[in-house]
């Protein structure tokens, strides 16, 4: 249902969010979200264009969330390299719907606007946040109850 781009984009925020304040490379965030560098590179671009995310180059530089996680929502990230498209009018442009979509494309439509609300709803942080044992991206270094994190448990 969503783009590659989006997934990409996503992992990305919820990796940045994690870490956050702190700023991480490019190579640092690729590694940790399992995408591809140069793709990622250019999901970070459109990130920044659309306020996400801010770099700076240099001795501690790097990129960090321009938000804080309490107010990014996956929306937010969503529109910013791929948005969600309503449907407005007769995808078979059909001239006798005009803007009046049929029963099959407005229970569609519909579903799309429950999905941009709840995505709309949810902030980075309350996804980083929730209870469920398996934790975004589980692989961090020193993440909550990822595999080192819980082998760090083990050895103490």
């Amino acid at each position: 249902m969503f783009s590659q781009t989006v997934e990409y984009a996503l992992r990305a925020t919820v990796h940045l969010a994690d870490c956050a304040p702190e700023a991480r490379t490019t190579e640092q965030i690729a590694r940790v979200t399992q995408v591809p560098a140069p793709y990622l590179s250019k999901v970070l671009q459109g990130l920044k264009r659309a306020g996400i995310v801010r770099s700076q180059r240099g001795i501690g530089g790097g990129i960090t969330l321009a938000k804080h996680p309490e107010e990014l929502t996956i929306l937010e990230v969503v529109n910013a390299v791929d948005p969600l498209r309503r449907i407005r009018t007769c995808p078979l442009g059909l001239a006798s719907h005009g803007e009046h979509l049929c029963p099959l494309h407005r229970r569609l439509d519909n579903a799309l606007a429950s999905v941009e609300e709840a995505f709309r709803k949810t902030t980075l942080a309350e996804v980083l946040a929730d209870p469920n044992p398996s934790v975004p991206l589980c692989d961090f270094p020193g993440s909550r109850g990822g595999p080192q994190a819980a082998a760090e448990v083990e050895t103490s």
